[in-house]
């Protein structure tokens, strides 16, 4: 565990930094690069040719067996090579081996245990995002693995259908372990979308998208708050083809990135049906040419490839964004290759979702970054994260209205809730958007802009996070704590 007095050792190594600071996460950040890397040339990895390899389905983990009533699984983080460029194969930090990680499989109400295996050198906290858990098991950024040893974590998964993901939280570390690989998916369905005739099996396909910058030996270059990551990777592949059946696909996109924004289309403005988000499925199907994730957030999407004939190559592009149009305006591309039988499709209601209770009470969030300097300081209420100090006390089995702002005039940033999946109420003084209507447990919030949100705190008591889900924001502070009794 990450305690004071071993914290305060890396302040005064690093010269009296303040512990919740920027001064902190040089030294240990360090730590997490494969050794081979530590000392890696700046200078960048020849651009890759686009749609040359394959697009990875991601591997399924499978439980190893059952306890009770819990499906049991054993997962190991460890450092491997992958080969993500030609040539040299890049260093990463993994969960079993894979990156990007693996692909769970829970359902709602079946209890799913996990012992991590922490084979890294550095150490690492699992959060499940998305998901209601005991405070226990929510992977807090002090309550970490050390490496050699291993952790049980429990999932009740008494909560509805959603398209969960679990990623490192070890603070000052987080950032960069998720860059360098430490994150994986997570599926829990129920009865209510196991019966609806939406795409399955083969045609429903789980894709991780990020961003990242490598250096003339192919290794993964980080550094904090780097806008010059200019390499979109869809399931750990540079600019990959997908094959697909000119038939209907449910996609199960993820912004995996650091802090990236995606703005997804297809390149010929044909139409995209998103059918979910972050919380499961929305109430009804709401028909669009875009999708926009920031860090965090999911989108589940039906395609339908049958429009198009057999030969045909559809690229999935990216409108939104810093770097060169022609290194992040393209990220996949879907090859037609054959006709397939398609006995799916999109009911006009998904799902019933339960009225919103009358707000207990409500309360500010102000989110802020210093816009300026070599380690800006990031805040949320003028207060860097303190894991000492409890930010804000709900009380239990209460709902709060939580209205969030974006106070800089220029730096992006989203806001994402631990334990809780919550409805957005209004974005800039206006009712959500379709794609917003369903629940939500991250949203993007553009420069001075404000999103007010509802949640009902029924679950669990304890102590959560509640934070910016750009991860390079919550190392420099932009975290608080929740109290939940």
């Amino acid at each position: 565990m990450i305690n004071r007095r071993s914290a305060l050792s890396v302040t005064l190594a690093t010269g009296g930094a303040a512990l919740t600071g920027a001064g902190l996460t040089p030294l240990l950040a360090a730590r997490a690069r494969p050794a081979t890397t530590a000392h890696a040339p700046v200078a960048p990895a020849a651009a890759p040719e686009k749609f040359r390899r394959p697009m990875p389905l991601l591997p399924e983990k499978k439980p190893t067996g059952r306890t009770g009533k819990s499906d049991v699984y054993v997962m190991t983080m460890k450092p491997a090579r992958a080969q993500i460029l030609p040539g040299v194969p890049t260093d990463v930090l993994t969960y079993d081996g894979h990156f990007p990680g693996p692909v769970i499989r829970a359902r709602s109400h079946h209890p799913v245990i996990i012992r991590q295996r922490n084979r890294l050198t550095v150490p690492t906290a699992v959060h499940l995002h998305g998901a209601a858990v005991p405070p226990d098991s929510d992977g807090d950024p002090m309550d970490v693995i050390e490496p050699g040893t291993d952790r049980v974590y429990h999932y009740p998964n008494r909560q509805p259908h959603a398209p969960l993901w679990f990623h490192d939280h070890a603070h000052h570390l987080e950032a960069e372990n998720v860059y360098r690989g430490l994150s994986g998916s997570y599926l829990l369905t129920d009865a209510t979308e196991r019966a609806l005739p939406l795409p399955k099996g083969r045609y429903e396909v789980v894709i991780a998208l990020r961003d990242a910058r490598f250096d003339e030996n192919n290794q993964l270059a980080y550094a904090m708050g780097d806008r010059g990551r200019n390499t979109l990777l869809a399931n750990g592949v540079p600019y990959p083809y997908f094959q697909v059946a000119a038939r209907k696909y449910r996609l199960r996109l993820l912004n995996a990135s650091n802090q990236r924004r995606f703005e997804l289309r297809l390149a010929d403005h044909s139409p995209l049906t998103q059918i979910g988000s972050d919380g499961g499925l929305l109430t009804a199907p709401h028909t669009t040419d875009r999708i926009a994730l920031s860090a965090g957030e999911r989108a589940d999407v039906v395609v339908d490839f049958s429009r198009y004939p057999v030969g045909t190559g559809i690229v999935l592009t990216n409108t939104t964004g810093t770097g060169p149009a022609d290194e992040i305006g393209e990220i996949l591309r879907f090859d037609v290759v054959r006709t397939a039988p398609d006995p799916s499709r999109i009911p006009e209601r998904l799902r019933t979702l339960p009225p919103l209770p009358r707000p207990d009470t409500e309360r500010t969030v102000v989110l802020r970054m210093d816009e300026g300097g070599e380690h800006p300081g990031a805040y949320i209420d003028e207060k860097e994260y303190d894991p000492q100090r409890v930010d804000a006390r709900v009380k239990f089995n209460t709902s709060e209205v939580w209205t969030v702002t974006n106070a800089n005039a220029r730096a992006e940033h989203n806001f994402h809730l631990h334990l809780v999946q919550f409805r957005v109420l209004e974005r800039a003084g206006r009712p959500p958007g379709p794609q917003e209507s369903g629940l939500k447990d991250t949203v993007h919030l553009a420069p001075g802009e404000t999103v007010r949100l509802q949640a009902v705190f029924d679950s669990y008591r304890g102590r959560y996070l509640y934070h910016c889900h750009m991860f390079e924001h919550g190392v420099r502070g932009m975290m608080a704590t929740m109290h939940i009794r």
